[in-house]
């Protein structure tokens, strides 16, 4: 049996359901990103996307590999950890005798588990301080959900940049009396991308602040709400 690999994957959907979109990355021993893939889905919702995201995960991994899976998403984890013996006993159908939903997607992945070591991680998304892993397979698949087109390391793709959910706004303008308001006045360099309140993007090593809706510009700490 080889060395535990580390890796991570995400799903996403512009509309749930919309244009979607899947990713995995597989890490190295400081859980540098080393390997990763991501593809288009058409028109699906994020349950689908992440659910694809972790069965193409699954099938590109050596099933003799132990395997750590780092993913944001409570439903795709509770589905194969959780429900799914319950689902298999009751004839694929859920508590309140439902036929259970993304059934395929869900047997595929029982199938890719079976005799294998998976440990599963659940990560919280979107946070500055966040699993590096996690934000770039939800990088990857915000992408692939926007432009529907595979990329990958074995394609030969750069890095996914920052996903691009939210339209840039114009900052509100500061008056010169206002007072930053309550919070930490302390300003430190983000270590991932991410979108201020004021609805522009910080990049990673930008200088970013706590302000009452989170981190973003610095400036942006006396921005009215």
């Amino acid at each position: 049996m080889g060395e535990r690999v580390v890796a991570a994957c995400d799903g996403a959907s512009k509309g749930n359901p919309g244009p979607a979109g899947w990713a995995w990355v597989v890490a190295d021993e400081s859980e540098t990103p080393t390997r990763w893939e991501a593809g288009p889905l058409g028109r699906a919702t994020n349950n689908v996307a992440e659910l694809t995201a972790l069965e193409r995960l699954l099938a590109a991994i050596d099933p003799g590999v132990p395997l750590e899976i780092r993913m944001d998403s409570q439903y795709a984890m509770k589905a194969v950890t959780t429900w799914l013996p319950g689902w298999k006993r009751n004839g694929w159908k859920t508590s309140a005798g439902k036929p259970v939903a993304n059934q395929d997607l869900v047997v595929r992945i029982d199938e890719l588990l079976d005799g294998r070591s998976v440990e599963f991680r659940y990560v919280p998304a979107h946070q500055v301080d966040g699993d590096p892993l996690n934000d770039f397979a939800d990088r990857a698949a915000s992408q692939a959900a926007t432009v529907q087109e595979p990329a990958g390391s074995g394609l030969g793709s750069p890095e996914p940049p920052p996903a691009p959910d939210v339209p840039p706004t114009a900052p509100r303008r500061r008056s010169a009396t206002a007072k930053p308001r309550s919070g930490s006045a302390r300003t430190i360099k983000a270590r991932f991308p991410g979108r201020c309140v004021c609805g522009r993007p910080y990049a990673t090593g930008d200088p970013i602040a706590k302000n009452a809706q989170g981190w973003g510009h610095p400036e942006c700490r006396a921005v009215d709400a």
